[in-house]
C-alpha cells in the first residue's frame, strides 16, 4: 500500500491543474453530473475534459486512502485489503499466462500499482496505458522508486477497438469493468441515485450493464474465453473496506473515524494554504461515491469486478 502522508496528499491535490484553478475545475466537473443537473450526453461529448479533471483532482486522495492499486478484489475471511489486492493481481497474471520477457499492455493503469506488482511477479515488461498526464508522471516516479523503470513504462491510449488493433492474432486481453448488474432497474429512482453517486465520485460518464460490456467486446472483434462477475462469489463483500459500520486497523484511513480525521485534516490544510481551495469539495464527492458504492453493493445492482478473458482470433474467419 502507498505510504503517502498528509503533505503528499496536500502537494498532489489538483494534479496538473494550477493550484489557483482547482476550485473552478471542481465546479466545472460537478456540473457534468446528474447530482448537479448535468446530462449524460454532455459527459460523453466532453469525456476527455471530464475524466482528466477528475483524475487530476482525486488521484492524491486515492493514493492516500487506498494505496497505489485503484481497484477492489474478492476477499477471503481473515484476509486484509492489501493481501486481497496482491493476490488478485497475481491471479490476473496467471490467467494471462505471463512469462519473463513478454510484453504486456495494462489498459487504464492508474498510477501503476498493479503494473509494478505484476511485473515483479511475472518478470514481464509492461506498458501502462492511461489518458491522464498527472497519473502518468506519478506512475513513472513510482516506477523509478521501486526499480522497474527499465522494463515498465506509460503512454496515452484509446479503448477496446484500439486494443484489438494492436494485439497480434491469438494474444489475450483480460480486464475488470465497473458495471451495473441486471438487478439494476432504470425506472427505480433509488437505483438511479446510487448510479449517479458512483458516476460523480468515480469520473464515469455512464455505467454500462455487464451484457453491454460483453457486447462491446464482441463488436470490437474479440473472442470471449470466459467472463464472470467475481463479486458474486467473493467470501467477503467487495465493498467492506468502504462500509463505515466496520472497524479495521489495517485500513484505518477508510473507516468512519479515519475518514472523519481525513476530512478535518484536509479542511485544516486548505485553511492554512497547504492544500488548494476546492480540496474539501473533492473529498465531498468522493464520500458521496463511497456511499453509492456501498449501497450499490448491498443491493447487488453494481459490481466493480466484472472480469473477462478475451482473445484476438487467430484469423478473421474465426
Amino acid at each position: 500500500m502507498s505510504k503517502a502522508g498528509a503533505l503528499d496528499l496536500a502537494s498532489g491535490l489538483g494534479g496538473k491543474i494550477d493550484k489557483t484553478e482547482v476550485l473552478s475545475a471542481v465546479e466545472k466537473y460537478e456540473k457534468y453530473h446528474v447530482c448537479y443537473g448535468g446530462e449524460e450526453e454532455a459527459r460523453k461529448s466532453n469525456y476527455t475534459d471530464m475524466v482528466n479533471k477528475y483524475y487530476d483532482l482525486v488521484t492524491s486522495f486515492y493514493e492516500y486512502g487506498w494505496g497505489e492499486s485503484f481497484h477492489f478484489a474478492p476477499r477471503w475471511k481473515g484476509e486484509s485489503l492489501r493481501e486481497s489486492i496482491k493476490r488478485h493481481e497475481h491471479f490476473l497474471a496467471l490467467q494471462l499466462g505471463l512469462k519473463p520477457g513478454q510484453k504486456v499492455l495494462d489498459v487504464g493503469c492508474g498510477i501503476g500499482g498493479p503494473l509494478r506488482r505484476i511485473a515483479r511477479f511475472s518478470l514481464a515488461s509492461i506498458t501502462g496505458l492511461n489518458n491522464n498526464e498527472y497519473q502518468i508522471t506519478r506512475g513513472k516516479e513510482l516506477n523509478r522508486t521501486v526499480g522497474v523503470d527499465k522494463t515498465c513504462n506509460f503512454v496515452k491510449y484509446g479503448c477496446y477497438k484500439e486494443i484489438y488493433r494492436v494485439l497480434k492474432p491469438g494474444q489475450y486481453f483480460a480486464a475488470y469493468e465497473w458495471c451495473m448488474t441486471y438487478a439494476f432497474d432504470p425506472n427505480n429512482q433509488e437505483h438511479q441515485k446510487i448510479k449517479a453517486e458512483i458516476e460523480i465520485g468515480d469520473g464515469l460518464p455512464d455505467i454500462r450493464l455487464t451484457g453491454k460490456c460483453l457486447e462491446a467486446l464482441k463488436q470490437a472483434g474479440f473472442e470471449v474465453i470466459w467472463e464472470n462477475d467475481l463479486a458474486v462469489d467473493s467470501p467477503q463483500p467487495w465493498y467492506l473496506p468502504l462500509d463505515t459500520s466496520r472497524i479495521s486497523f489495517s485500513s484505518f484511513r477508510l473507516t468512519a473515524v479515519g475518514r472523519f480525521f481525513t476530512k478535518n485534516m484536509v479542511k485544516a490544510l486548505e485553511f492554512v494554504g497547504l492544500a488548494p481551495p476546492g480540496s474539501q469539495r473533492v473529498q465531498d464527492f468522493l464520500e458521496k461515491a463511497a456511499e453509492g458504492l456501498v449501497e450499490g453493493g448491498k443491493r447487488e445492482i453494481f459490481t466493480p469486478m466484472y472480469f473477462f478473458l478475451a482473445r484476438k482470433p487467430l484469423s478473421e474467419s474465426q
